[in-house]
């Protein structure tokens, strides 16, 4: 009768561990984020996964946009996302995604497969977003290498805009980095004009309309403004980038262009420090 017991014990536990999941990466911080800006929303996902003792202990899901603000939990925070005004939701899209990244931390089932057509899901109450792509981004996250301990203090999401439109161009250029593990993972160079009709420097660049490809020999905008985000990620602490007195840089193979992102950076990540 013990042992009878005592098998039907072993059982359910292992039952218990299969219908909860299992996480198989080791003990870190884990970053992900979509390859690309969605087409009609302008964001584009990121998760940040923390797993301590061979389990999630933490869960950060955001965004960021492009079109020239700062973060996605940034935007709703400041009225900048307002699902239930607008959308009708029963909560905004902050409240949502938590209650999504706790049930992942209470399940430890990143292989969560509940999803309807549409990418929602009614297992998750108190949340009627789209979780699909949150869960995507998860597994993503744990199949790659953890984010290794940078120089930075502080994690998060650090943004910085030009204090006024130019005079000139009518631009106002900013600055978005996320930093993980004390580490920067991302950075997005973009700008915003005081013509609201225009929309952002990136896509403005994008659809053909910035201009600067006909008289650049290093490409549209968003191509160097690219190599700009590269040099910053590589170096990890803009200051180490050489600038020259006219504010361009010899130092950033692909870019002709005013560096402004560099100056933005490091105005940036005081707050990371």
């Amino acid at each position: 009768m013990k042992k009878s017991l005592a098998l039907t014990l072993m059982f359910a536990i292992a039952f218990a561990g299969l219908a909860f999941g299992q996480v198989k990466a080791k003990d870190g911080v884990y970053f992900a984020q979509e390859t690309a800006f969605a087409k009609d929303s302008g964001w584009k996902d990121q998760v940040v996964v923390t797993v301590t003792g061979d389990k999630i202990s933490s869960v950060v899901w955001n965004g960021v946009s492009n079109t020239g603000i700062a973060d996605k939990l940034w935007a709703v925070a400041n009225g900048a996302y307002p699902m239930v005004k607008f959308g009708k939701a029963k909560a905004e899209w902050d409240v949502q995604a938590k209650a999504v990244a706790d049930y992942l931390v209470k399940t430890q089932d990143p292989s969560f497969s509940k999803f309807k057509a549409d990418g929602t899901t009614d297992a998750i109450s108190g949340a009627s977003i789209h979780v699909k792509g949150f869960y995507d981004l998860v597994n993503k996250a744990l199949a790659s290498p953890a984010v290794p301990k940078g120089i930075y203090a502080k994690s998060g999401w650090f943004f910085k805009a030009q204090d006024d439109f130019d005079a000139k161009t009518g631009w106002k250029d900013s600055v978005l980095i996320t930093v993980v593990n004390g580490t920067i993972v991302d950075v997005l160079w973009n700008g915003t004009n005081k013509d609201a009709k225009m929309k952002s420097k990136l896509v403005e660049a994008i659809e053909g309309r910035y201009g600067m490809a006909k008289a650049a020999k290093k490409g549209e905008w968003n191509v160097q403004a690219a190599a700009v985000q590269d040099a910053i990620l590589k170096a990890q602490d803009p200051a180490k980038i050489a600038l020259k007195a006219d504010g361009t840089s010899d130092a950033i193979s692909g870019a002709s262009i005013h560096v402004t992102a560099v100056y933005l950076a490091m105005d940036a990540l005081k707050a990371a420090r």
